[in-house]
């Protein structure tokens, strides 16, 4: 699987196949979150729990798999002497919202399924829910923009 990855992708001449993995899987999640938050606002609350559990397993799925690999062995060993160059600080400020959001997100999900604790268990499940779903976009808007820095727009 590892070397699959690695070969040259699709979407730019110089990402290797499993940004451009990583990328088509982020902004699906981030679709499923917005379809999530939908069916909330639609009052479909069980539907909105099951997709968002879903949207939220498959983004951690790919931070795991695929983004804190490459941080750690692209970005780490530049900071903090390199924060000046466009990667480096796209990178870091995608890791920190990312990160936050993906922390937050799976918090939401776990309690939502009833998986938490009683003394960590939130009743306002709206407020947390929106803050997630800003955090995870805006997670996902700087990881499009980290793709593109990092690998340009070159498409084949």
């Amino acid at each position: 699987m590892s070397a699959f990855l690695q070969v040259a992708g699709y979407v730019a001449t110089i990402a290797p196949r499993g940004a451009d993995v990583s990328l088509a899987l982020t902004v699906t999640a981030a679709v499923l979150f917005t379809i999530g938050w939908r069916l909330a606002v639609l009052r479909r609350y069980e539907a909105h729990r099951w997709v968002q559990t879903v949207a939220a397993a498959l983004n951690a799925v790919v931070v795991v798999t695929w983004m804190i690999r490459s941080l750690v062995a692209n970005i780490l060993p530049g900071i903090p002497a390199r924060l000046g160059e466009k990667i480096y600080a796209a990178a870091t400020v995608h890791a920190v919202v990312g990160m936050i959001g993906l922390v937050l997100g799976v918090f939401v999900v776990l309690r939502a399924n009833g998986l938490m604790p009683q003394r960590l268990r939130f009743q306002n499940y709206k407020r947390f829910m929106g803050i997630s779903y800003a955090l995870y976009m805006a997670g996902t808007l700087t990881g499009v923009i980290v793709f593109f820095v990092a690998y340009g727009f070159s498409f084949r």
